[in-house]
């Protein structure tokens, strides 16, 4: 059984495990989108509060799992867990695992309880100017997924349990069975419950997300105990936990502001922004949040082996090549945010465009901060990424009081403040990292980041150039009409920018070419 958990499980290639992510990533965000269209198309278009209703709901009970759980199901909790694997010693892996699983299960089963009781001051503290009906209706959502964040967190623990050991399967495939379990909500409940409905799809899917979690623990050789173990690693990981917590805790403070600030400039804004959001988390899921996760463990494991050397050499190439891949899917994205609204949002596609529109800065930065910042969490450093981050809230929540106005740029305002934030945070966190390990910035990085400047003129001038060509009409519907144009537009543009880096020698489009060729002409056995 060891035998076979140290073979099959913890060395899992990172490019097989970042193509694992990047595709499981693709279908949940797909099926997100297709969520929020059907959200749109059935309550956003008819009524625009009980889909405002909807996602405020979510706000409260996403900040408490953040905060409380979030920051210990990955970057305080997995470097440990490798110390202990690299030792082989499975008795503590095991013994850490369940103490942390207690100890987070008895604190997030206290503050479900909490959001289940006092929902209703919750939710009128957070969106004041709800028409009467809807706060009903936000309540009993918030209510019904009030023990979300308790399910999430045993989920999270459990998945980072098999992370350590190169299993991504199960932690990829949890969001997308938890997307379908809400797009079935609202075709089973929209007649009978209305919005509220899709709460209880939420807390289905979560519940299931747990089983298929605690499905992948089999053959890793956990054994859960049911007791607190303060020894052999738990203490260090709640050293670390507090400043990762605030962290996260912090965002989700940022974007209760921002619901609020949304719902303060009218019924409709809290459910734009949110479906603009979810466009821009697509290219951060699937370039950022999915190549980190695959490289995290692999850069644990590179200091666990005290070789500084590797590490540096492992982080340089996973951080230029999400850089590179980040480039044409931003540029693409702004000149087809209409193209994009229209074929996903439908009737509400000028709204989200104009918002979508300021948010694509934000995706390049967020993307290269999903890397960056593991530099520090590799290395146990918690409270920078921590101390960068509230002076980031700091900055945007200001300047979303300033922007986001009804005399300044409405609802877009909480874009653009969103924006310049992430440019602000990267920069400072950076400008950390190199000053630390000023042999970071050696000739192989200074050298890819100044060929990906030079290819990404020309990756605009053809975005720009398709765009003319193939310009977004008034008449414009449909799924033909509209997918053929972008398909058309994301095609040449990305060949664009695949052809100029080979020609600059860029060695990520030599990865991508020798994989589209190992695809297409690898021979198949016939037996």
């Amino acid at each position: 059984m060891k035998r076979y958990f140290h073979c099959a499980n913890r060395r899992v290639s990172f490019g097989g495990a970042a193509t694992l992510l990047i595709m499981t990533a693709l279908m949940s965000q797909a099926l997100g989108f297709l969520r929020n269209r059907l959200i749109s198309t059935n309550f956003t278009v008819t009524d625009p509060g009980s889909s405002d209703a909807f996602f405020a709901a979510f706000q409260i009970p996403d900040f408490f799992f953040y905060t409380i759980a979030a920051g210990a199901l990955g970057v305080a909790f997995m470097p440990i867990l490798a110390e202990k694997l690299h030792l082989g010693d499975s008795k503590a892996i095991s013994s850490l695992t369940s103490s942390l699983l207690n100890v987070m299960a008895l604190a997030m089963a206290a503050i479900s309880l909490i959001i289940f009781v006092f929902a209703k001051p919750l939710i009128h503290t957070l969106a004041p100017n709800l028409p009467p009906d809807h706060l009903h209706e936000a309540v009993n959502i918030m209510r019904i997924i009030a023990f979300n964040p308790l399910l999430f967190t045993m989920s999270g623990i459990l998945t980072t349990f098999q992370q350590t050991y190169g299993r991504f399967f199960f932690y990829a495939i949890a969001p997308i069975v938890y997307n379908i379990s809400i797009i079935v909500s609202i075709f089973v409940f929209r007649d009978g419950l209305g919005i509220v409905g899709l709460g209880v799809g939420a807390l289905i899917g979560a519940i299931l997300q747990l089983l298929i979690s605690v499905g992948g623990l089999g053959g890793l050789g956990f054994k859960y105990r049911p007791k607190i173990i303060w020894e052999g690693g738990f203490r260090e990981v709640l050293r670390h936990l507090p400043a990762r917590s605030i962290d996260q805790g912090i965002d989700q403070v940022n974007s209760i502001v921002e619901t609020n600030r949304a719902q303060n400039l009218g019924v409709g804004p809290v459910s734009y922004y949110n479906y603009a959001t979810t466009l821009q988390n697509v290219p951060i899921m699937l370039l950022g949040n999915s190549i980190a996760t695959a490289a995290f463990p692999r850069l644990v494991d590179r200091l666990a082996q005290n070789r500084p050397d590797l590490f540096r050499r492992d982080f340089t190439h996973i951080l230029r090549m999400i850089i590179w891949a980040a480039v044409p899917v931003v540029i693409i994205g702004y000149f087809c945010r209409g193209y994009l609204a229209r074929l996903i949002f439908g009737d509400v596609a000028p709204e989200v465009a104009l918002i979508f529109g300021y948010l694509t800065a934000s995706i390049f930065f967020r993307i290269i901060y999903t890397m960056i910042s593991r530099w520090f969490y590799a290395q146990k450093d918690t409270k920078t990424p921590l101390y960068v981050s509230i002076f980031a809230i700091g900055l945007n929540i200001y300047l979303a009081f300033t922007l986001a106005r009804g005399d300044a740029y409405g609802i877009s305002g909480l874009a653009l403040a969103q924006s310049l934030t992430a440019v602000a945070e990267v920069i400072v966190l950076s400008s950390i990292m190199f000053y630390r390990d000023k042999a970071l910035f050696n000739d192989y990085l200074r050298g890819g980041l100044a060929k990906i400047i030079s290819v990404t003129g020309f990756t605009l001038l053809t975005a720009f150039t398709m765009i003319t060509l193939l310009p977004l009409s008034l008449g414009d519907r449909g799924f033909v009409t509209l997918g053929s144009k972008l398909g058309i537009i994301t095609l040449v543009t990305l060949t664009t920018h695949l052809c100029i880096s080979v020609l600059l020698g860029l060695e990520e489009a030599r990865v991508v070419l020798d994989r589209v060729k190992q695809i297409i002409l690898k021979p198949i056995r016939i037996q």
